[in-house]
């Protein structure tokens, strides 16, 4: 046999265009009814110890080709440990990987994927724990559960969700690594966090975009993060459930989590342009910021997003919303696809552990703001 692509398979996304020699163009495949792509996922066999040649020839339309500067694929041979293909290169459009296998098969991706099997280990593993309630708040376009769970029997309300835009895995790390947190019951940490907040919280916002191998939409092309102003049964289904269960709840503390494709750190956006904005609720954001970058030199401050004008704000957007609609202090936060340059990897850029290590160090930091948090809410 000889060398072959594929990627039938959850979370895959390529297209073959031709194979000549050692030689392989691709093409990355569109979201399903939206002009979005950019993630990658795709299996390559048969190409032992051979030098390989592999040319994306329409990486210079994807959604963010800014993105491509000085980005580096993921590959892996048994889809646990993922390294960068140094010898991946972006010019006149093109992306270029370039490797030479040391086994027939090898996975290659825009970043470690997360997939909905792991997914639903990690819920059906945390479900089963005591404290923990589990519901699904209804099904996604495609039939899947939307899966839910709540910790915890304090008054703040706290939500965690993530991965929106299903091509951004960091999310899913991220979460793998907070729910890890809160569901170590000798941390004292977590033991606070249970005691002060009920935390609820969405894995994974967009299973159907995750599992077809989507950038950013659901199974309809719908992006999710531009539906929370009027979120509808036919178009995002995903919104809608838990908006409805937000309005249930109420919210003070919330956490968008995603991936940015261009910017090589981690950093937060915020709600800076909504119409009510009161100074106490922008202090706490700051002061969130502040203290997760004293608890870790993998996030700052000084690279980021431009900052709405006052009463700009894109209400369409989940923290913007969730700001506006119930006075919470929301926040979306980036990881890169590439590395986070203030602290460099040259062997695994920013990777699923360091997403690990983040997520629990945004718990940290909001176990240390609790005291402020109280304080605001009472005097709401």
């Amino acid at each position: 046999m000889g060398v072959s692509i594929s990627s039938a398979f959850d979370s895959g996304n390529i297209r073959v265009i031709s194979i000549e020699d050692n030689e392989i163009e691709l093409e990355i495949v569109k979201d399903h009814q939206s002009d979005f792509y950019q993630w990658f996922h795709f299996r390559l066999t048969g190409a032992r110890s051979r030098d390989m040649v592999l040319k994306i020839s329409n990486a210079g339309g994807a959604a963010y080709p800014d993105g491509w500067t000085d980005y580096k694929a993921v590959m892996s041979t048994d889809r646990e440990d993922w390294e960068r293909v140094d010898a991946t290169s972006y010019e006149d459009g093109v992306l270029t990987i370039k490797l030479v296998p040391d086994t027939d098969s090898v996975f290659l991706a825009y970043f470690a994927p997360y997939s909905i099997e792991r997914c639903l280990d990690l819920v059906s593993t945390v479900a089963a724990l005591p404290g923990v309630d589990y519901e699904s708040l209804g099904h996604t376009i495609d039939g899947q559960d939307l899966d839910y769970l709540k910790l915890g029997e304090g008054d703040l309300v706290v939500w965690l969700y993530a991965r929106q835009h299903p091509g951004e895995t960091q999310a899913s790390w991220w979460m793998e690594g907070a729910l890890k947190k809160l569901t170590d019951y000798d941390d004292p940490v977590t033991r606070t966090l249970l005691k002060e907040c009920t935390l609820h919280i969405v894995p994974n916002m967009n299973p159907d975009g995750s599992k077809r191998g989507h950038l950013r939409t659901n199974a309809v092309g719908t992006n999710l993060n531009r539906e929370w102003n009027n979120p509808t049964q036919e178009k995002s289904p995903e919104v809608l459930y838990v908006r409805n269960r937000m309005d249930e709840t109420g919210v003070d503390f919330a956490m968008d989590v995603h991936g940015d494709e261009a910017i090589p750190a981690n950093f937060l956006a915020g709600f800076e342009g909504i119409p009510s904005l009161k100074k106490e609720q922008q202090a706490l954001f700051d002061l969130f910021s502040d203290t997760l970058k004293k608890r870790t030199p993998d996030f700052q401050d000084e690279k980021g997003y431009e900052k709405s004008k006052p009463g700009k704000a894109n209400l369409s957007m989940s923290t913007t919303q969730l700001a506006e609609r119930f006075g919470a202090v929301s926040m979306t936060l980036e990881m890169p696809f590439k590395d986070n340059d203030d602290l460099p990897d040259a062997i695994y850029g920013w990777s699923p552990e360091r997403c690990r290590q983040l997520g629990a160090a945004c718990l940290d930091s909001l176990a240390t703001i609790l005291p402020d948090l109280k304080a605001w809410k009472a005097d709401k």
